[in-house]
């Protein structure tokens, strides 16, 4: 039996080798797909869960998922960041989610919104500079320390893996749209 009529056997019985949380939705095309969508439902939810525990640990614990990646990022390269293109780099959709969440840690004091022109500009205020490098001091304490170095180049190679898959996402977002 070929991997690919074992794989639509397994599928039309609704089991398959790999681990997946939707059966019915493997195809006998790529059993992997699923598999990898499982492992990414389960690494988001550890990874959200992981941030805003740190972020807590570090001394800020009523923030959010996204108020813990959008003060990392604000903080990124010390550049002013407008709301545009922090929705575009970190691949948010509702600028709503985004501007509510900035207004939520300038409310903090951790970032502060100045204006150029008609843009507005976030940036962050000396104590979001320092939460952030409380919470990398946690992150190395915690993760990093525990890290295999030996690691690196496949987490590396995972990490390109991701972004070609959030490109092939988004491209089948834009054609379900269409439908």
């Amino acid at each position: 039996m070929t991997r690919a009529t074992a794989a639509t056997a397994a599928a039309k019985r609704g089991r398959t080798g790999s681990i997946v949380s939707s059966a019915h939705l493997v195809s006998p095309r790529s059993a992997e797909l699923s598999e990898f969508e499982f492992g990414l439902i389960v690494a988001f939810n550890a990874f959200s869960r992981w941030a805003v525990r740190c972020m807590a640990a570090a001394g800020q614990a009523d923030l959010t998922f996204t108020d813990v990646l959008l003060l990392h990022h604000v903080a990124h390269r010390v550049r002013h960041k407008k709301l545009a293109d922090i929705c575009f780099v970190l691949n948010y959709e509702d600028t709503h989610v985004v501007a509510y969440s900035l207004k939520k840690l300038a409310a903090a004091g951790l970032v502060e919104a100045g204006r150029q022109g008609k843009e507005v500009y976030y940036q962050p205020t000396p104590e979001g500079e320092a939460l952030v490098q409380a919470y990398r001091g946690v992150r190395e304490q915690c993760l990093v320390q525990s890290l295999d170095t030996e690691l690196n180049a496949p987490v590396g190679e995972l990490a390109r893996l991701l972004r070609t898959m959030s490109g092939m996402y988004d491209q089948a977002a834009r054609s379900a749209s269409s439908l």
